[in-house]
C-alpha cells in the first residue's frame, strides 16, 4: 500500500502507552537543573561524592567494597550523569535564547516608540520655537510705542523729548 499526501496516515497501535507530558514544567524543571548544576554547592556535593566513593572502595574491607580500585562503576556513573546534563544544559539554554530573543523584540520595539516620540517632540518643539520667533517681545512693543510716540510728536510739531517711558516702569 502507498501512502498518499493527501490522506493522513492511519494509527498505528504500539505495546507501549503514550504518554502525554507538559513540555514546559518539562523545560522549567530542566532549568531548575542545569542551574543547580552550575552552582559551588553542586561542585562541592559531587566532590564529596566522588571522595567518599573513592575512599570507600579503597579502605574498606574487601568485602564490603563494591567498586575495586579501577573504579569502573564511578566512571559509568559519571558518564551516566554527564550523558544527561548536557541534554538538559542545552535544553535550558534552547529556552533562555528564546527568552532572550522575545525580550530582544520587545526592546527593539519599545526603541521604535521612544524614537518615534522623540521625532514628534522635536518636530512639536521646532513648531513652538518657531512660533514663538513670530510673537512680539516686551521689549519690541516698548520700542514700537516709543517709536509711535515719538511719531506722534513730530507730526504736533513738538521737538522731540526723547524716551516718554521711563525704563524703570515696565
Amino acid at each position: 500500500m502507498t501512502s498518499r499526501l493527501d490522506q493522513p496516515r492511519d494509527l498505528r497501535r504500539t505495546l507501549l502507552p503514550r504518554v502525554h507530558y507538559d513540555p514546559e514544567s518539562f523545560g522549567r524543571l530542566s532549568e531548575r537543573i542545569a542551574r543547580f548544576m552550575g552552582t559551588a554547592r553542586f561542585l562541592v556535593y559531587m566532590t564529596a561524592v566522588i571522595v567518599a566513593w573513592i575512599v570507600w572502595n579503597a579502605l574498606a574491607p574487601s568485602s564490603l567494597r563494591f567498586d575495586p580500585y579501577p573504579f569502573i562503576f564511578l566512571t559509568l556513573v559519571l558518564s551516566l550523569q554527564a550523558s544527561y546534563a548536557a541534554p538538559l544544559i542545552l535544553l535550558a539554554q534552547n529556552r533562555q535564547d528564546d527568552r532572550d530573543r522575545v525580550q530582544y523584540e520587545q526592546d527593539r520595539s519599545r526603541n521604535d516608540r521612544n524614537i518615534a516620540d522623540t521625532e514628534y517632540l522635536t518636530r512639536e518643539i521646532a513648531g513652538l520655537r518657531m512660533a514663538i520667533s513670530e510673537v512680539a517681545t516686551r521689549d519690541f512693543l516698548r520700542s514700537e510705542l516709543e517709536r509711535m510716540l515719538r511719531d506722534l510728536d513730530n507730526k504736533n510739531g513738538q521737538k522731540d523729548p526723547g524716551p516718554s517711558i521711563s525704563p524703570s516702569n515696565p
